[in-house]
């Protein structure tokens, strides 16, 4: 790794969402699922406020509000539950995979969702399949919902048998950027290909020795040791995030695959051309400007490997909610020498550090933004950079455009 400064291990106070937060991404991307959060008021607050009003379609997530009743011990909160998912199965028999996602509430804790899920499931399969997951933010931070949503999701996967390799790509992406993979990897000629989670419960793709997996994201620790338990194998590479990230993410498949080095560069020239285009539209307004990123989404690594490296940004420091350092050890290894990395978080602290450095643009989360754009500091969402379609060479351009738009505004007010 080419930074000298050690890293920051912080263990005070957190500024992030809890898990919970992945569903909103996670019921639009399998769609005949239903994330049912066992919580309370807060929980469907949180959820309700992340996902926005849905107007033309019924949401495909909800929560069982454990109540004073249940927290006075009036009421069996194993038979409240079990009416709960019979009442929601028999309003809505569109649902083929049900998952009871916990939160953090005491009686929450107490209750054993996994002995449900299995209870539940031997009720009503082979209609629906009922899984568990922990979203709590005790144990959980914002992404890592995703992370346990698919660990559980991986037991259920068929096994793999055949002899030629299979690639999966893990990590939920939007449609349109798994179509243009998928199209990029048939160019290639690299295939079978599979993406994991699948738009339909009933598409779980198999997985077995032969399967080796590419991760999309870089927060998803615990579905690749489930994945590897497996016997699937993880192909290191760099995030496709930018025109480099992307090109290293093919170029490691491709290797496993021997693809001939002319059709790999003749499959990608058309598609890296248009994100070195779209890159250098953006460029002039990042070069050179300071950026201070605090944890949040275990994207931060990647994305400040592409800020640096393909936009010119510098890098006051990368903070991020946990270092997977064998996961990242390429991303690691690109940072500029010096890079200031933190991991955990203690809140006071790193405002602190923040304000001192005054850089030109801020990613935080949500809670941190206002009170930092009422002291002048511009910043940007880390949650935007979940939401939004950022993967592959296509959304090269619109990736550095959300980190530019900011400082445009921000012009434009001082003006």
């Amino acid at each position: 790794m080419n930074t000298v400064v050690p890293i920051l291990r912080e263990r005070g106070q957190r500024e992030v969402f809890c898990g919970l937060t992945g569903i909103i991404w996670l019921h639009r991307k399998i769609q005949d699922a239903f994330f049912l959060v066992v919580g309370s008021r807060t929980c469907a607050h949180l959820i309700q406020s992340a996902a926005g009003v849905m107007i033309f379609a019924e949401p495909r997530f909800a929560t069982a509000i454990i109540d004073e009743r249940d927290l006075a011990g009036l009421a069996d909160a194993n038979t409240e539950l079990d009416k709960v998912v019979t009442r929601l199965l028999e309003r809505r028999p569109d649902i083929k995979l049900l998952f009871l996602v916990g939160s953090c509430p005491s009686e929450v804790i107490k209750l054993d969702l996994s002995r449900a899920a299995e209870r539940l499931s031997r009720q009503f399969e082979p209609a629906v399949r009922i899984l568990n997951y922990s979203g709590s933010g005790i144990e959980t931070t914002f992404t890592q919902g995703e992370d346990a949503c698919l660990a559980a999701l991986v037991p259920a996967m068929p096994a793999r048998d055949e002899s030629e390799p299979a690639l999966l790509i893990v990590g939920t992406l939007a449609d349109v950027v798994e179509d243009q993979f998928k199209r990029l990897f048939n160019e290639i000629g690299i295939g079978p290909v599979a993406f994991f989670p699948p738009r339909k419960a009933g598409e779980n793709p198999a997985v077995g020795p032969n399967t080796r997996f590419l991760l999309a994201q870089p927060f998803l620790a615990d579905t690749a040791r489930a994945l590897e338990a497996r016997g699937a194998v993880r192909l290191d590479a760099l995030f496709p995030l930018g025109e480099e990230g992307t090109t290293a993410w093919l170029a490691a498949a491709a290797q496993a695959w021997n693809i001939p080095a002319d059709r790999f560069e003749a499959a990608i020239a058309p598609g890296r051309e248009r994100a070195r285009q779209a890159l250098a539209r953006q460029r002039h307004l990042l070069d050179g400007k300071s950026i201070f990123f605090f944890p949040d989404s275990q994207l931060e690594p990647p994305l400040a490997r592409f800020l640096s490296r393909e936009m010119g940004m510098t890098l006051v420091e990368v903070g991020t909610p946990y270092l997977h350092r064998q996961h990242l050890a390429q991303e690691l290894a690109l940072l500029p020498a010096g890079t200031q990395l933190s991991e955990g978080q203690d809140v006071e602290r790193q405002l602190d550090r923040c304000r001192a450095a005054q850089p030109d643009i801020v990613v935080c989360g949500l809670g941190l933004a206002n009170p930092l754009e009422a002291q002048g500091i511009t910043t940007k969402w880390s949650i935007e950079l979940v939401f939004t379609p950022i993967h592959g060479y296509d959304q090269a351009g619109d990736l550095a455009e959300l980190f530019a738009r900011p400082l445009t505004r921000r012009m434009k007010l001082v003006a």
